[in-house]
């Protein structure tokens, strides 16, 4: 209980208090100093759908939001892509285009790299909450026509089926396992988020692989055709860890590994940077020779 409460039954504050004559001293409470205020406030603030680390942990103090982007391109050759096997449903599969294996997509002109997702690992506070449109989720022609999707934790996914034949969606590390009928869809929200991407496959159709992760704070990105990647809204004035992993990397658990000294880039694929508020991190062009990807 504090001094204030404790007197009010005897004395009433402000002038009530001195036309009363309340004899009893009154302690004067400390100046507020409004701009630390509002700095502190920015500072601690969270959105609870999202935000990282667990009940009592300390918040990082750091305000503002900046961004990040960059552009993988592949050093390398990446050869002809290989045909899939398709054994089954022939009357449908394969009957729109041939099927190749889109593990590794490499832009012919611009030699971008696709697919690369780039994810912070950890997060003291969110500015966005979690959408409500849903992410469409696509088979068609034997396919999964979203090789590597993202998405929040809470984030509606529209699984479709636009092909004439049934499909099993199975998303790895979830209890999504699902059959999918002809012409049809259903809806999955993911409850818990990953901390790799993990695969979604078909167990009608063995050749169908896509990989899906599902993050809670939504800061993750995936690399479009020309290798370009960006994420919005970042947390800064705090140092951030960032995941970067491809379906074919040679690095642990995933992790692509880059020659990036100035970053300290580790052998885990990571990264830490601070953000300053309002700046826009531009990596340039990253380098990914062949060797960080596996044949």
């Amino acid at each position: 209980m504090t001094l204030s409460t404790r007197f009010a039954p005897l004395c009433v504050l402000g002038l009530a208090a001195a036309v009363s004559g309340c004899s009893r001293p009154r302690i004067e409470a400390p100046v507020a100093d409004a701009a630390a205020a509002i700095t502190i406030r920015e500072g601690l603030t969270t959105v609870a759908a999202g935000a990282g680390g667990g009940a009592g942990e300390a918040q990082v103090s750091g305000t503002g939001w900046g961004g990040l982007k960059g552009r993988f391109v592949f050093a390398g050759d990446p050869g002809q892509p290989k045909p899939l096997v398709v054994d089954k449903d022939t009357e449908v599969c394969g009957k729109m285009s041939k099927l190749f294996d889109q593990s590794l997509r490499v832009d012919t002109s611009s030699k971008g790299l696709a697919d690369v997702v780039v994810f912070v690992r950890k997060s003291s506070r969110v500015k966005n909450p979690v959408p409500t449109t849903p992410v469409v989720f696509d088979q068609r022609n034997c396919e999964f026509l979203t090789p590597v999707l993202v998405a929040r934790v809470g984030q509606p996914i529209d699984v479709r089926n636009s092909d004439t034949v049934g499909h099993n969606t199975n998303i790895d590390g979830t209890s999504f396992n699902q059959l999918i009928p002809a012409g049809q869809g259903t809806t999955y929200t993911a409850a818990g988020e990953m901390g790799m991407p993990r695969p979604a496959t078909c167990n009608i159709h063995p050749w169908m692989k896509a990989y899906m992760i599902f993050r809670k704070d939504g800061y993750v990105a995936v690399s479009s055709a020309d290798g370009s990647f960006e994420i919005p809204d970042l947390p800064a004035g705090e140092p951030l860890e960032f995941q970067v992993w491809h379906a074919r990397s040679t690095g642990s658990g995933g992790g692509l590994v880059l020659e990036q000294p100035e970053l300290k880039w580790n052998p885990k694929g990571r990264f830490t940077l601070t953000l300053q508020a309002d700046e826009i991190k531009d990596l340039g062009v990253l380098d990914v020779p062949a060797s960080a990807i596996g044949t």
